[in-house]
């Protein structure tokens, strides 16, 4: 009879532990979202371009598409080029979905190139959207160098702004040193992108090899191609984009061999996914779903729309999908070309 009334009394504490998870199991996403606030973090400084710019539009109109209209902020956590951020939201930040992260796409090559601090995996990511598709650019300024082609960048040294070693500013050059055989001297130690920019108006430095070619025809860099104040001088994407000037080569295509073509690659594979945006690994997928919904919903605002037309922001969504599998492909590349292109991060 004890073992009877043992397992009676199991079977009574285990269904009254059921009723108590029920309610928050069955928790709709309206009803979690009502009344809290999400925050979009910039997982750079505020002289951010366009990826500060995109987060801070869409904060505007996100709200009225999110079931439980919860309120959305925005809030900046710079750091080793996104990787505080992405720690952050991997491994502190709570996985409930009220926790939502912009960063410049080249902070995702960190762990495959074993970068000192990155702990976190984009291929668990829960990737939302990119709100546009766009290119990395290397440039110079043209007041500071007589240099206007890559090839000229083969013969002759241009001073190039970076932020660390391990960012791609500093990457891009030292990649393209060692395999095209450019002269790019790479001074690092700017505070954020927008300091690089600063110093190359101010002729501490000829150029940047790392622009993001949307975020320098938006905001007050709009002028400097027009006006003829940079030249862009390579494409450090996966294909030529069609509204970068035909002249302007691929890195791809100056590699000497197959094998740094492929070192290129990864290296370039980033480009692809515009500015991105992603949740932590651990949010219930419908939460994930439903921002994913609502981001879509929300690049389609006439608001947002019109704001980004005056800003000069293109709206040329990457979906959630496309990003989750440019992400995974990436991290598949052929091995020997990951540890070719661990040796382009430079030291110091």
């Amino acid at each position: 009879m004890q073992g009877k009334d043992l397992l009676t009394r199991r079977a009574c504490l285990g269904a009254a532990a059921s009723l108590i998870a029920a309610p928050a199991r069955a928790q709709s996403v309206e009803a979690f979202y009502r009344g809290k606030t999400i925050t979009m973090y910039i997982g750079t400084g505020e002289s951010a371009g366009a990826v500060g710019a995109y987060p801070h539009l869409l904060a505007q109109v996100m709200r009225k598409y999110i079931p439980g209209n919860p309120n959305v902020v925005v809030t900046n956590m710079p750091g080793a080029g996104g990787i505080k951020l992405a720690n952050y939201i991997q491994n502190v930040g709570p996985q409930d979905g009220t926790q939502w992260a912009f960063i410049t796409r080249g902070f995702m090559l960190a762990p495959l190139l074993n970068v000192p601090g990155a702990q976190f995996n984009p291929t668990k990511f829960n990737w939302i959207g990119s709100p546009a598709r766009t290119v990395s650019i290397g440039a110079v300024w043209t007041a500071n160098t007589k240099v206007r082609t890559i090839q000229e960048a083969m013969t002759r040294e241009v001073v190039v702004g970076a932020t660390a070693p391990n960012q791609d500013t500093a990457i891009f050059p030292a990649a393209l040193n060692r395999l095209t055989g450019t002269k790019f001297k790479i001074i690092t130690g700017y505070s954020s992108v927008g300091q690089v920019d600063i110093a190359m108006q101010k002729g501490e430095i000829e150029g940047k090899v790392g622009f993001t070619w949307a975020s320098l025809n938006s905001g007050t860099s709009a002028s400097w191609i027009p006006e003829g104040k940079i030249k862009p001088i390579v494409q450090l994407g996966m294909a030529k984009a069609p509204d970068i000037p035909s002249d302007v080569p691929l890195a791809l295509d100056l590699a000497k061999t197959p094998e740094d073509r492929q070192v290129l690659e990864v290296l370039c594979g980033p480009s692809a996914t515009g500015f991105p945006s992603f949740m932590g690994p651990g949010v219930p997928m419908e939460r994930v779903e439903a921002i994913r919904k609502a981001y879509v919903e929300a690049l389609r605002d006439p608001m947002v729309i019109e704001i980004a037309k005056r800003q000069s922001l293109d709206i040329d969504p990457v979906g959630a999908d496309e990003l989750t599998k440019i992400v995974r492909d990436l991290y598949a590349a052929p091995p020997a070309a990951v540890e070719r292109a661990k040796l382009m991060v430079p030291q110091g």
